[in-house]
């Protein structure tokens, strides 16, 4: 079992207790995470569509003026197998255009962290949830973790998403069809979770620039979702 994992029903917990008394005095809207799969089914050029995509949505208007609107804290982690998962880009305020743009320009120049290794999906939900306590100011925790495969390493991430959405966390999915049979409906049953929570999924790596711009949308705004 992984550090993150042994450290995440404590502190989930604990965010239960202090995340109620830090909304009365909070201006942040949303916490989002985004946490982007660069395992080994992950090639360049696909690893190239992802961060350049997200960085393409950052910057459209709509999704900007959302993240603006919520005051919202944006961060990115790179996951691949077990006890792989690193914060890329660290927790990033946007209360302004400027803010966004610079966030979409840390985006498209960050280096990959790994090119090889498995898929643990629950790993990386275990991780990115630990970052969180620098946010506790921000209204809705939300963690979009976005893939091409199912997890095949590390703790269960529906075991971890329980433990998350009583916490309070909302998990979204971005499902990148292609590589594995019926994925959107394995990130259904065992990876999103809390509240309004859905996955959405690209049907292969050229899908996702326009599939994670919609999905940013989606989360940021509060739009009441159900399940696609």
């Amino acid at each position: 079992m992984s550090k993150a994992v042994k450290s995440l029903t404590h502190w989930a917990c604990a965010m239960v207790v202090t995340g109620a008394s830090a909304l009365s005095a909070q201006a942040c809207g949303v916490a989002l995470a985004l946490a982007v799969d660069v395992s080994g089914s992950v090639d360049d050029y696909e690893y190239d569509l992802q961060m350049g995509g997200l960085a393409a949505a950052l910057r459209d208007g709509l999704v900007a003026d959302a993240l603006i609107t919520e005051q919202a804290a944006v961060l990115v982690v790179h996951w691949s197998g077990q006890s792989r998962q690193a914060v890329v880009v660290p927790w990033h305020r946007v209360l302004t255009e400027e803010d966004a743009e610079a966030l979409a320009r840390k985006v498209e120049t960050v280096p990959r962290k790994w090119r090889n290794f498995s898929t643990g999906i629950g790993e990386a939900l275990a991780f990115t949830a630990n970052q969180f306590g620098a946010v506790s100011d921000c209204e809705r925790r939300v963690i979009d973790v976005s893939g091409d495969g199912t997890s095949n390493e590390g703790a269960a991430p529906e075991d971890i998403k329980e433990t998350l959405a009583a916490a309070g966390f909302v998990i979204n999915g971005l499902s990148i069809e292609g590589e594995t049979a019926q994925l959107t409906e394995y990130y259904r049953q065992k990876v999103i979770a809390g509240p309004n929570s859905f996955v959405l999924p690209a049907f292969g790596f050229r899908d996702y620039p326009e599939k994670i711009r919609r999905k940013l949308i989606r989360e940021v705004t509060k739009q009441v979702a159900h399940v696609e």
